[in-house]
């Protein structure tokens, strides 16, 4: 599977139609330690993305990301919006050579980690999205230091976001909004973490789909 231009639009057509079904359910996470809006929010930014690429599709996986930080950063409200904008411009700048390799993939991913981490000032262990994207980073940088194609990394990546997601259950908020809940966070998945690992393991199934 070439990770081209035509995959990464596939990647966000995917976020966008699991985002929108997930809508519900990210909005009841976050209601339980958040504002409430952040299915919402992410629903309305990635309606937005899928228009804007259907419209006048980049011809470079650097162009689609480029588009998609810059629609979510002005679409989406509340911190997910800078967050996931300001993830996908680092992971935008990451892809100097393409199509991407298994080390590309790895570049994307923890360009995206930084991005997040300049931004919102959030380690490991706080219960945020970092703690999605870094066992991703972990992951696909492992994955492809074993010499594994792109696809095969995106897919280390995914299932090590989406096992962070459940590690963020029994921990106590330290950042954020949820932080204000001390105690009261833990036994929440945090909804920045769940959404994080929606659009990665939408990110791994483009590449399967298409080998």
């Amino acid at each position: 599977m070439i990770l081209d231009a035509d995959w990464a639009i596939r990647w966000m057509m995917a976020a966008r139609q699991e985002v929108a079904a997930q809508r519900d359910y990210l909005i009841d996470l976050d209601r339980r330690i958040g504002d409430g809006d952040h299915g919402e929010n992410l629903d309305r930014g990635f309606c937005r993305v899928g228009a804007v690429l259907e419209a006048d599709p980049p011809s470079s996986v650097q162009g689609v990301l480029t588009v998609v930080a810059k629609t979510l950063m002005s679409t989406v409200g509340g911190a997910a919006g800078p967050l996931y904008g300001t993830a996908f411009l680092r992971a935008a700048k990451s892809c100097a050579v393409e199509p991407l390799t298994g080390a590309g993939v790895a570049d994307l991913i923890a360009a995206a980690l930084e991005g997040i981490q300049a931004r919102g000032k959030a380690e490991r262990g706080e219960k945020t999205m970092v703690d999605a994207w870094g066992p991703a980073a972990d992951a696909a940088r492992a994955a492809a230091d074993a010499g594994l194609d792109g696809p095969a990394v995106l897919r280390a990546a995914a299932d090590a976001a989406e096992e962070g997601a459940r590690a963020t259950e029994p921990m106590k908020a330290t950042k954020g909004r949820a932080s204000y809940l001390g105690e009261r966070s833990i036994g929440h998945l945090d909804p920045g973490s769940a959404s994080s690992a929606m659009i990665l393991v939408q990110a791994a199934r483009a590449a399967e789909e298409h080998r």
